[in-house]
């Protein structure tokens, strides 16, 4: 054997197999998204030819602006990262809490609320939006971004609840009563020791509503009629139209519409990536 040959072993060779697979599995998961962007930068006589071409040949812009200029671009746009903002905060808010008192209290029904979170969280959206409406109907909040709020907020509290759940239970207790005896109050030690500790779960879990609220379209098809009030899911419909289906501008639509989430997420993935080991260790 040369010198400085390195000898394969079958781990070496095992972990060469799992790398080729994964790149392959990434590259079947990521063509679609390749596509669209692809697409989006195509001008309208290359985007149906024959055979199909990885690469424009004069890519343009034009998609993007004649998307961009539709009457209720901006108003959906506005909706979107009003509906999307308000549900990530109340989530949190009201999931942190919760999520405290069942990790850190011993109460009567306890047990009973964690199944209540469980069951809610197998129950289908669809099954849910008659009575949702008739219920926002009533009181009076159809057509309203705050009811749209108020409905993902069903949707989305039991997942923060239950995950904040296992970062509340893997910060020690020991911190809490420290802070009591120097003096802090329960909430007090609540928000100055537990809370900084609970961040990457609190980033982890925010992404999980964000992503909710920002692609959901049945419910905010149902639930708001004004066309500036919808959100940006619904406005990608608008370039599927009797006379045919504008491609170029759909798939420039659906680029702008996917970049808040994507920047979101890369911005943020060193703490999602912590957050979720760190909700792994105690549950």
């Amino acid at each position: 054997m040369r010198t400085g040959q390195r000898r394969r072993t079958p781990a070496g060779r095992t972990r060469r197999r799992y790398d080729v697979l994964g790149l392959a599995m990434a590259a079947v998961v990521g063509f679609p998204v390749y596509w669209m962007v692809l697409t989006a930068f195509r001008p309208a006589t290359e985007i149906l030819s024959l055979p199909p071409e990885f690469w424009p040949r004069n890519p343009t812009l034009a998609n993007f602006a004649r998307a961009m200029g539709t009457e209720t671009f901006w108003p959906n746009v506005r909706s979107s990262v009003v509906i999307g903002v308000g549900t990530v905060l109340a989530s949190l808010l009201v999931g942190t809490l919760a999520a405290f008192a069942l990790a850190r209290f011993r109460f009567a029904g306890r047990k009973a609320f964690v199944v209540v979170i469980l069951t809610v969280q197998m129950i289908p959206l669809a099954a849910l939006i008659i009575p949702v409406y008739l219920l926002l109907n009533e009181a009076g909040l159809t057509d309203s971004l705050a009811g749209v709020v108020l409905t993902y907020l069903v949707f989305t509290l039991p997942f923060t609840v239950w995950m904040l759940r296992g970062f509340v239970a893997a910060v020690p207790v020991e911190l809490e009563e420290a802070a009591m005896v120097d003096g802090c109050g329960r909430i007090g030690a609540f928000v100055r020791i537990v809370l900084p500790l609970l961040a990457p779960g609190l980033v982890a879990t925010s992404v999980f509503a964000m992503v909710q609220a920002w692609n959901e379209y049945v419910l905010v098809y149902v639930l708001l009629s004004t066309p500036e009030k919808q959100t940006l899911s619904i406005w990608l419909v608008s370039f599927q139209t009797s006379f045919g289906t504008d491609y170029g501008g759909l798939m420039a639509g659906a680029t702008l519409t996917a970049l808040p989430v994507v920047v979101f997420f890369l911005v943020l993935q060193r703490e999602i990536a912590a957050g979720l080991a760190t909700g792994a260790v105690k549950g």
